[in-house]
């Protein structure tokens, strides 16, 4: 079956993996990459990102980091705007990586195609406004939120409950009235995880692959790389080029990255070896 995403003016061939490239606004992102509201860097990093192979780009205003603290709708909707604006007409499909409906909604209007919702359309009135858009939608699994997430997460059986949470999330959506092919779930490596429950994770994210929904997979940089490698987080490119590799062989059709030409590179080998 031929698998494709509906994204606000896209529609997303999601047979072979697809590319989103990061773009983080935020101050304190982990990784080092924040671009702390610089319209300017934020507009010329997303079109190197898109030479470098990105069909998707994700723009982010609010840190999500563990322990990370909220910041205003405002401040995020100032920081977003003018890079929605400018890459509008960029020919690739924008995500707002976003828990706030209000920001959501000013978003779309500027012309964003994805809602990427760590808190999966969980907040009052999310569900709704996506449904009477024609954006795509990334519904996310956390334990806990940011600031709490990484206390003491706890499962009896990890990939079990992601995949209820993630089933009872989509039903929600679906019943709100949005199209099962404008839906991608993501299982949300280091969100309310230990290495051993994001390791679980991957190892069997195959059974968390549901016909028709994209699975969405973001590992870049991320602490659990950091714990196998002992890597700081610029120096984790290699190990996050394996853990996509990895989970795109295990069935993920999105990786969430931030090394777009490194991705695009490694895939098209896995790419050509399927193909052969």
């Amino acid at each position: 079956m031929t698998q494709h995403f509906h994204c606000g003016r896209f529609v997303l061939n999601a047979e072979r993996p697809l590319i989103m490239g990061i773009v983080n606004l935020t101050d304190d992102s982990f990784s080092g990459d924040g671009l702390r509201g610089d319209t300017g860097a934020a507009i010329a990093h997303a079109r190197r990102l898109i030479e470098e192979g990105a069909q998707i780009l994700d723009l982010g205003a609010e840190s999500s980091r563990p322990g990370a603290a909220p910041v205003s709708a405002q401040q995020e909707i100032d920081r977003l705007l003018p890079v929605i604006e400018a890459l509008r007409d960029c020919g690739t499909a924008l995500s707002i990586d976003t828990v706030k409906p209000e920001v959501m909604r000013l978003a779309l209007n500027a012309g964003a195609d994805m809602i990427n919702d760590i808190n999966a359309l969980r907040a009052p009135g999310a569900l709704e406004l996506v449904a009477a858009s024609k954006a795509g939608v990334c519904l996310m699994h956390m334990q806990g939120d940011p600031r709490t997430m990484q206390d003491a997460p706890h499962y009896a059986d990890i990939v079990t409950e992601v995949a209820e949470f993630l089933g009872e999330r989509v039903a929600a959506a679906e019943a709100a009235g949005i199209a099962l092919n404008r839906i991608a779930v993501d299982p949300g490596f280091g969100f309310g995880k230990s290495l051993e429950h994001n390791i679980e994770l991957l190892r069997r994210l195959d059974e968390l692959v549901v016909p028709g929904l994209p699975l969405l997979v973001g590992m870049s940089r991320k602490s659990m790389l950091g714990l196998i490698t002992g890597r700081p987080a610029h120096e984790r490119v290699h190990a996050g080029i394996a853990a996509h590799v990895l989970a795109v062989e295990r069935g993920a059709r999105i990786v969430r990255v931030h090394d777009v030409a490194a991705t695009r590179d490694a895939l098209a080998i896995v790419q050509a070896v399927e193909d052969y």
